[in-house]
């Protein structure tokens, strides 16, 4: 990995753990989302565009300069652009779908780190009064406020009762 030198261990092995998980997940999926990433990928992609100007715009210059015409009010033309718009746009909602599900995954993954350390340091905070207490020094007032563990139900209810929703934000 490079660059990885200036990490700790722990934060390298983490990464590396990271992107194997990743890998392990894109191999396994299912063959509807691999195929609708890899044509995400190329229809977002510079090599599209320009496959789409020469191709549409040789069946303009073909129609309208060189060849009888074919296709003179470009319906044609306008169908295949439309049929093509149905399927890419479809491909790009699978391709969301499952970024949303990976993003919500991490989400979720980031949520139960920060409640384990937030539990672990309020064990840590009634492990220092304590130490506080034998060696003699005063512990602060508000330690036990500090080693009470925060229920994030209790969070999210009063973030939900702060928080305006969608539907009434209009």
């Amino acid at each position: 990995m490079e660059g990885s030198s200036r990490l700790n261990t722990t934060l390298d092995g983490n990464i590396a753990r990271l992107a194997q998980r990743q890998q392990r997940v894109d191999r396994t999926a299912p063959l509807s989302d691999r195929l609708a990433g890899r044509i995400t990928a190329f229809t977002g992609s510079m090599a599209f565009v320009a496959l789409h100007v020469a191709l549409f715009g040789g069946w303009i210059v073909w129609n309208l300069w060189f060849a009888p015409k074919f296709d003179p009010t470009f319906v044609v033309l306008a169908m295949i652009a439309s049929v093509e718009a149905i399927f890419l746009s479809t491909f790009v909602l699978i391709s969301q779908n499952r970024m949303a599900a990976q993003s919500q995954a991490r989400a979720d993954l980031d949520l139960h780190i920060n409640l384990l350390a937030e539990h672990e340091l309020s064990r840590l905070a009634t492990l220092v009064r304590a130490i506080a207490e034998k060696i003699g020094v005063e512990p602060p007032s508000d330690v036990s406020e500090i080693e009470r563990d925060v229920r994030p139900e209790d969070v999210l209810d009063t973030l939900d009762k702060v928080t305006p929703s969608p539907s009434s934000a209009g």
